[in-house]
């Protein structure tokens, strides 16, 4: 049985989450319904990352077992009709066995986009946070020097997570301004992510931003030695998981 990597991009507005769940519309029931169509039985995918209700993907990545055969350049053309328009398979290739898009993920990407428009834009409203309050973009630069690295990031987590290890590494964090569109994006490149980390980074710069916090509480939150400096959890709508990087 051949495994098979494929790369999702999908809205996440109208789903709770990624990952199946009773009496709710999630991303995964519908590629493993679409896969079924096509396969004629139940096959199930292992996701790089779960994301939660609310949140998109440019590069969400997943693999699966298949009975039989089906050129990769084919597949995706072949799910995307029969998948919702808001779950897109943009590609696909056949991968070692013991591939897991889970385990083998080596780095994750995502995005946090701000709307800083006077009077929140229509169509954006589903895909990022609306802030009015012009954001001092060099102090939240300051700021986001203190994540990049290797920490702890246990402050950075949502209260009541399970996870034991909680020290991460991120490769690169990036504030990104498109003054044409009054538009701030944040990008987070790391080795993993803790539950609601991004959006637990995203606004905390933020109050750095409003001159609420100063860029150095962040380092004093990751040391633990300023725990309230931390948050708030952001919505959902602003986030966006970009790529999985795989040693492919």
């Amino acid at each position: 049985m051949d495994n098979i990597l494929i790369y999702i991009s999908y809205d996440g507005t109208g789903y709770s989450g990624f990952q199946i769940q009773a009496n709710a519309p999630t991303v995964q029931e519908s590629i493993e319904r679409a896969l079924q169509v096509i396969y004629k039985e139940p096959i199930r995918i292992i996701v790089a990352g779960r994301t939660d209700a609310g949140v998109h993907a440019r590069g969400q990545a997943a693999n699966f077992r298949v009975p039989f055969r089906i050129a990769t350049s084919c597949l995706p053309y072949a799910l995307n009709a029969v998948l919702p328009s808001d779950i897109v398979v943009t590609a696909a290739r056949v991968v070692p066995d013991s591939f897991h898009a889970r385990f083998d993920a080596k780095r994750k990407i995502y995005s946090y986009t701000i709307d800083q428009a006077l009077f929140p834009q229509v169509t954006r409203r589903l895909y990022s946070l609306h802030q009015a309050d012009k954001l001092n973009i060099d102090r939240i630069k300051i700021a986001v020097g203190y994540l990049e690295g290797t920490h702890d990031f246990k402050a950075f987590q949502a209260a009541g997570s399970p996870v034991a290890d909680t020290q991460r590494t991120l490769f690169r964090v990036e504030l990104v301004e498109r003054p044409k569109e009054k538009i701030v994006v944040l990008f987070f490149e790391g080795s993993g992510f803790l539950y609601h980390m991004v959006r637990l980074f995203t606004g905390t710069l933020i109050r750095v931003g409003k001159g609420k916090l100063n860029p150095g509480d962040v380092k004093a939150a990751l040391e633990g030695r300023k725990p309230l400096a931390v948050g708030p959890t952001v919505p959902a709508c602003g986030l966006c998981l970009e790529k999985v990087v795989y040693d492919l």
